[in-house]
């Protein structure tokens, strides 16, 4: 089988290297991919938002299988397109998709299907949402209710924070016309719980964390994602049953009740809280860089289950027990302005596993060509022992230009761990 794969990060990386492992599949082509994916797939020269041109693409190649990684490509209705044209694709419709494109859209749904999450509102008006954010407790949790490439929520902690970020979402339109969705603030950890979802068929992955802010101890910006690992040691047996019977099995059945079923990654952004497990925010595809460490783990041919999703077939997964921990290398100044075109040293001596993020080649020489640059997976025995690992071969990589956090998996691991 020829596969293709949208995208061009550490996510399309990481699908492209487990497809990779199956007998089935013949060729890889990614559109547009980076320099490390090219080591592994041909790159194709066509944006991910070029659904017509992708389309045609797929069709002249004789492309069996097309697995879509970015948002962007299923808001741009990507698999409608595929999917009219007869070819077999793996991900959500853009009607479903709407789970991600939309922060209102998501919290109206679990409303209604009494699926645990925050307390919100939804303005359009800047003046209405700042006399209502005025009148509540700090913090506030603001989300702008479109894509917003892991940049639209703020965590404000004063009226001051709040008001700069209402005024870039509402008034500047920072990320497009939109609304903004106002929450209540939750506490307690964050985890991740992708799901492979085909209608009212769920088949739930190891459970991973993601660490947002750009610092060690979790300070600094929120970002894209500047690490993550799995499995998670604070969430017990019951958490996890909870979270797959309460909250993903129902938001499947939710979707297909309301007219536009579910296929391909359900993404479940949730939180531990004191009074449980809720969600914080649904995507609809593969987390990044959750995948980068979830997928490593996948014993199973990732082909069959593809295939299953997009065909509305069953399918059997099998994981590895062994944990894995990744960290992101990314370009001093990032999520803020960044420098590009700095040289990348010593990928060759790395013992582990490097997806590339934002890479670009040069001829023989590899250039930072984005945020998040690389993601260094550590595997091992324990989780001590795959940061151990992913940390040895971050010291291994020289580049003058990149920075990263050295407390991944500091929810499971205490400092002496470092």
């Amino acid at each position: 089988m020829k596969v293709l794969v949208i995208g061009s990060g550490g996510r399309e990386h990481a699908i492209v290297d487990a497809l990779t492992r199956s007998p089935q599949v013949e060729k890889i082509y990614c559109a547009p991919g980076n320099a490390g994916i090219a080591r592994q797939a041909e790159c194709v020269d066509i944006r991910d938002t070029e659904v017509e041109r992708l389309r045609d693409f797929a069709r002249g190649e004789g492309i069996g299988l097309t697995v879509v990684g970015p948002e962007a490509a299923l808001a741009a209705g990507i698999v409608d397109s595929f999917r009219e044209a007869g070819l077999r694709i793996f991900g959500p419709t853009k009607a479903a998709a709407r789970i991600e494109s939309s922060k209102e859209f998501a919290k109206d749904l679990m409303a209604r299907y009494g699926i645990p999450t925050a307390g919100y509102r939804a303005f359009t008006d800047y003046e209405a949402a700042r006399a209502y954010v005025a009148a509540r407790p700090f913090p506030a949790v603001l989300k702008y209710d479109g894509l917003a490439a892991g940049k639209g929520v703020v965590i404000a902690q004063t009226m001051e924070e709040a008001d700069e970020a209402l005024r870039q979402m509402l008034l500047d339109d920072k990320f497009g016309e939109g609304k903004v969705v106002v929450e209540d603030f939750l506490e307690g950890p964050e985890f991740s719980l992708l799901c492979f979802v085909s209608g009212r068929r769920v088949w739930p992955m190891v459970l991973s964390q993601d660490h947002k802010r750009a610092y060690d101890g979790d300070k600094g910006p929120n970002t894209g994602g500047m690490g993550a690992y799995t499995p998670l040691p604070f969430i017990t047996a019951d958490d996890e049953r909870y979270a797959i019977e309460r909250i993903m099995r129902p938001m499947a059945e939710a979707m297909v009740a309301e007219g536009c079923p579910f296929a391909g990654v359900l993404y479940g952004g949730l939180m531990k809280t004191a009074d449980g497990i809720k969600v914080i925010e649904f995507n609809a595809r593969f987390g990044d860089p959750e995948t980068e460490v979830v997928l490593p783990r996948l014993k199973s041919d990732i082909v069959d289950i593809f295939c299953a999703v997009a065909d509305g077939r069953d399918a059997q997964l099998e994981w590895d027990d062994r944990p894995a921990l990744g960290i992101v290398l990314a370009s001093k100044g990032y999520p803020g302005s960044y420098e590009k075109g700095h040289e990348i040293k010593g990928l060759d001596k790395v013992e582990g596993t490097v997806y590339h993020m934002g890479t670009k080649a040069d001829g023989d020489r590899i250039l930072t060509a984005g945020g998040r640059v690389l993601f260094v997976v550590g595997r091992g025995a324990t989780l001590s022992e795959a940061r151990a690992a992913a940390l040895r071969d971050v010291a291994r990589i020289e580049c003058d230009n990149l920075f990263h956090r050295s407390d991944i998996g500091h929810w499971a691991l205490d400092d002496k761990d470092l």
